[in-house]
């Protein structure tokens, strides 16, 4: 049964939930899912969409005009925008390119590279890419235009895309597109609550029912994509624990995963050197990111340390299965889906809370399912970790997603530890706050949190620390 505390409601009743697994877990470079792997995904579309244009439009082209706007333009240098933006213009996709890519064309700035557009070329590098107002008038921060021009420099064809966080991407007219409806529909952790009750599934199966549903992918199919999920998140644990020295940018910072592992191994006690070697773990994949390496956006690239850290500690140092490691992963999609579709998952939108927050959340969530505890302290264990990253600013120093986001993934990951020891460890009943309560804190939260504090570094730690 769910809760019987009385839970804050949501304002007005919202569709049922269509997100897909793969589209909350894609793989693809740091360090940034917002700032990197959707402008990536805009700078193809928009490839695609010119090569559809007749062919007296493309003979009157001669150049690309890129546009970023908001926090895209705030942060962007930092986080390798406009370097998404070419590869995508390039042909790249966020979940075949390869990890070279962006520091390649960040390497040499003035270099002109040749788009091709249905047999046509067009010259386009860095320097077409203008880092405009940061103050827009639209309907999401991360906003970038891209346009096809003429040899005047007049607009032959252009589009507005939103990078709406995790990696996700929509445009101006954009719909949201024709999908089959999911076998058990729910907007709300209430009424999955409600649906669980109902047919007596399993967490873990319900999500599958819908992912075949919604996809029409079959249970084979799934658990492939799963293993890959998986298997991208267990190799970003190990190439962060091998790699060592300083990580690109300005700030000058060192990795540290490596030597933290080491340390945490001559730790006096058993659960010192546990929760060490799980910090070690959430600093190796937040240093790949950092790097523009391949990572799984779980639920973006800033917060992609936390589920692998927890997941490999799972498989390495709890030895919880193969299945119950698959399982968990499934319940933790569930988790992100509701945070994704009632309030956001985008430093840009509503502050690091919707990123580490909700990947501490995740985590708990699959932490707590995987070591076979019932839906509601599944529930409870998601709501501890988020509830206690409400108000988390997105402040990054320098645009950078190192300073404080790869120590944050590392507390995050420690957080979803211990939420879900604190909803193992108490009596259900006697929990007094729901995971719609605190979804809905978070988004009303985001509403209200001033721009200077969601991922344009002109607030909080960003202008607190003086960059060497």
């Amino acid at each position: 049964m769910f809760p019987a505390h009385p839970p804050r409601e949501l304002k007005a009743r919202r569709p049922p939930i269509t997100t897909a697994l793969f589209d909350l877990f894609k793989i693809g470079p740091g360090p940034s899912s917002s700032h990197t792997i959707g402008p990536m995904k805009a700078g193809n579309d928009f490839l695609d969409q010119c090569a559809q244009l007749d062919d007296a439009a493309l003979d009157g082209a001669a150049s690309l005009h890129v546009t970023l706007l908001g926090s895209l333009s705030a942060t962007g240098r930092g986080h390798g925008t406009d370097s998404a933006v070419l590869a995508g213009l390039l042909g790249h996709r966020p979940e075949t390119c390869p990890p070279n890519v962006l520091p390649e064309l960040a390497r040499v700035p003035e270099l002109r590279h040749l788009v091709t557009v249905r047999g046509r070329t067009l010259p386009a590098g860095l320097q077409d890419i203008e880092f405009g107002p940061v103050t827009y008038d639209g309907p999401f921060s991360n906003t970038l235009i891209i346009a096809l021009r003429d040899a005047a420099g007049k607009e032959i064809y252009s589009r507005e895309y939103y990078s709406v966080g995790g990696g996700f991407l929509q445009w101006k007219g954009w719909t949201a597109p024709d999908r089959g409806r999911p076998a058990y529909p729910y907007g709300t952790m209430r009424e999955l609550h409600a649906q669980l009750d109902r047919t007596g599934l399993a967490l873990h199966e319900l999500l599958l029912e819908n992912e075949t549903a919604i996809t029409g992918m079959g249970r084979p199919a799934i658990f492939e994509r799963l293993e890959s999920v998986m298997d991208a998140m267990y190799d970003s644990v190990r190439r962060g624990l091998r790699a060592g020295g300083k990580l690109p940018g300005t700030l000058g910072v060192w990795r540290k995963a490596a030597g933290l592992l080491e340390q945490a191994q001559r730790l006096p006690f058993a659960a010192d050197r546990f929760l060490g070697r799980l910090n070690a773990y959430a600093f190796a994949v937040s240093e790949e990111n950092a790097a523009g390496g391949v990572i799984v956006t779980a639920p973006t690239c800033g917060s992609a340390g936390v589920m692998p850290a927890l997941l490999y500690a799972m498989r390495a140092d709890m030895n919880i299965g193969e299945r119950a490691l698959r399982e968990g992963l499934l319940a933790s999609a569930a988790v992100g889906m509701l945070a994704k579709h009632n309030a956001g998952i985008a430093g840009a939108e509503v502050g690091c809370q919707g990123e580490i927050g909700v990947a501490s959340a995740m985590g708990a969530a699959m932490l707590a399912h995987a070591r076979g505890y019932s839906p509601t302290v599944v529930e409870h264990a998601a709501e501890v970790a988020l509830e206690h990253h409400l108000g988390l600013t997105c402040d990054p120093v320098g645009g950078y997603v190192q300073i404080p986001c790869i120590e944050r993934n590392a507390v995050g990951a420690v957080k979803a530890y211990n939420a879900m020891l604190l909803a193992s460890c108490e009596v259900e009943q006697q929990h007094m706050v729901s995971l719609d309560a605190a979804i809905s804190a978070m988004g009303e939260i985001g509403r209200d949190m001033n721009a200077k504090f969601k991922e344009t570094s002109e607030g909080g730690l960003a202008v607190s620390i003086v960059e060497c």
